[in-house]
């Protein structure tokens, strides 16, 4: 039986679009309760057990069985000859990628990420003091497959905001460690490097054991059971964000050739079937040009079964009344990857309020922001990006407030103090103030 990718057609002058639509975009983030319940024993075990703990789930979920916590403790000379062993092509193209996120974020940290004090007319000094993370630990993907383009984007923000110290955690199912990964990790500046994955090594970052130090903050994507022990030690930690499927929209006009819309719309259902790719376009004679693009491009995809499944799941091909009510609609959205593929993007991206990342033309394939555009590719999923932005320098700085009140300055704003916490009831916060007023007599 032939492979068909059928995305749902969807039109807005159809009675039914809103329900139809917004059946389309549902997707539930509330985890399996048996993936709860078991993720809590893990986390708990590893809080009590520490290292002998990690080794067990290790064991029992990689197929890889470890004598002590040191076997699974990856060494710079390794991650650098890891590096130096792979064909000169993949060396450059991490190298090249590397500097251009280093780039980026050392942009990012000039405009937004600078300590600055003030003092106004009593002489009294405010600002803001911003310091980096202590430590900071990064998951990476392992298992069926490897993504060395995580360890960048995670790590080099890092690095760049100023963090003492990165320990990065990958599995290595039955041992199976991915050279790129490596060399990715010694590309970016990772401190320390573990092969644990999954629930445990969230813990062991968590809480620390007797060899895995214990972080400030933990990013990086997971499976369905990291994605719970990160929301389980969120305020014992910090974290990135709580990552859904993966979501690509293209916007477009008609003017960009449909096979490159066909092929971007499979580079995020080729991540699993729960990834959703929607189109939405205001001439129907180009949808269906894109379905047929689909239709013949297929078959050749290597991962032809998911991209099918996930496109027939959760795709869809939404003919719009105009561009302007596509941007409207996509505002609705708020997705992960926003492709504007018009010949104009710089008309329509002031329309646009609510995206992870926003690639303008035809010639800016999301891929290339996966890769080696510069900005990060940890975007906000399932419609945070109404309030959340990419990981960035910022995720791993912190600010401290600055105050230096002039002795002419405890006299006027004492007064104030004064007056408010009487008037909360809070006597000693009202004289420590006014003790200032009369000056230590």
């Amino acid at each position: 039986m032939t492979l068909q990718a059928r995305p749902l057609r969807l039109s807005t002058a159809d009675a039914g679009f809103d329900a139809a639509f917004q059946a389309r975009l549902h997707w539930s983030a509330e985890t399996d309760a048996g993936i709860e319940q078991a993720v809590a024993g893990i986390l708990a075990d590893v809080q009590q057990r520490g290292d002998a703990a990690v080794l067990e789930y290790t064991r029992r979920f990689d197929a890889l069985d470890a004598p002590s916590m040191q076997a699974l403790e990856l060494t710079a000379a390794e991650l650098k000859a890891a590096f130096e062993g792979l064909p000169a092509a993949q060396r450059d193209a991490l190298q090249v990628a590397a500097a251009r996120v280093r780039s980026y974020h050392e942009a990012q940290k000039k405009a937004s990420g600078e300590s600055w004090t003030y003092r106004d007319a009593d002489g009294t000094l405010l600002g803001q003091k911003v310091t980096p993370l202590d430590r900071v630990g990064i998951y990476v993907p392992g298992g069926k497959a490897a993504y060395p383009s995580s360890v960048l984007m995670n790590a080099i923000p890092a690095h760049v905001a100023g963090v003492g110290e990165i320990v990065m955690v990958v599995p290595t199912p039955r041992g199976e460690k991915n050279p790129l990964v490596l060399a990715a990790a010694h590309v970016a500046g990772v401190s320390r490097a573990f092969t644990i994955g999954g629930a445990q090594a969230v813990a062991a970052l968590a809480h620390g054991t007797a060899t895995v130090p214990r972080v400030d903050k933990i990013t990086g994507p997971g499976n369905a059971y990291v994605a719970a022990a990160k929301r389980r030690v969120f305020g014992l930690v910090g974290i990135d964000m709580i990552a859904g499927p993966s979501e690509i929209l293209v916007l477009a006009d008609g003017s960009t050739p449909a096979d490159w819309v066909a092929m971007d719309l499979f580079s995020q259902a080729e991540h699993d079937e729960l990834a959703q790719s929607i189109l939405l376009c205001p001439d129907a004679a180009y949808i269906d040009a894109v379905q047929a693009a689909i239709d013949r491009l297929l078959p050749a995809m290597p991962r032809a079964q998911i991209i099918a499944r996930s496109l027939n799941g959760r795709g869809a091909l939404i003919h719009t009344a105009s561009m302007d009510e596509a941007c409207a609609i996509s505002n609705r959205i708020a997705p992960e990857h926003l492709e504007i593929a018009s010949r104009e993007p710089h008309r329509w991206e002031p329309l646009l309020r609510h995206a992870g990342a926003i690639f303008l033309g035809a010639w800016t394939s999301e891929s290339l922001g996966d890769y080696c555009a510069g900005p990060n590719h940890v975007l906000p999923t399932s419609s945070t990006a109404r309030f959340s932005s990419p990981l960035g320098v910022y995720d791993f700085q912190k600010r401290s407030s600055l105050i230096e009140v002039s002795e002419q300055g405890a006299r006027s704003l004492g007064q104030v103090a004064s007056v408010l916490a009487h008037g909360e009831g809070l006597q000693a916060h009202a004289r420590a103030a006014e003790m200032r007023m009369e000056g230590g007599q």
